[in-house]
């Protein structure tokens, strides 16, 4: 069976054109599973940054969701890029600035360090992909 062209106009899901797009979702993905696993962890030294971390989380899967719908519009890359930013600096609100925001317990914190490497590089992403969408 076939759909028709109406049909398929009507579908609640848009699959990204630019193969680019799909990493900019794996790199949403990435870091909001990175939020929601951190967020429990972090609830026993300060509740408020761990419904912040948990948040954050929701709010890059809910964006990588959205991008997988007919309602995501080219402006949303800024917004996706304004958001990865905010987050990274967001570390260095609560960590200090500078490299020791990465360090947790005089170790380095892996997670933090791939999470906002995700977020570096889906900034840039939805740039490229803000510029290069029609």
């Amino acid at each position: 069976m076939s759909v028709s062209n109406s049909a398929a106009s009507d579908s609640l899901v848009d699959l990204p054109q630019n193969p680019v797009g799909y990493v900019a979702i794996l790199l949403a993905v990435v870091t909001g599973v990175i939020h929601l696993v951190l967020a429990p962890r972090v609830v026993g030294f300060s509740q408020t940054l761990a419904i912040l971390f948990a948040l954050n989380g929701l709010g890059f899967l809910g964006g990588a969701l959205v991008y997988l719908t007919r309602f995501w519009r080219r402006e949303l890359f800024l917004v996706a890029a304004l958001y990865a930013l905010a987050t990274i600096l967001a570390l260095f609100v609560f960590q200090g600035f500078g490299v020791d925001a990465f360090y947790r317990q005089g170790q380095l914190n892996p997670l933090a360090v791939v999470s906002k490497a995700a977020e570096v590089l889906l900034a840039i992403v939805a740039g490229y992909l803000y510029t290069n969408e029609g």
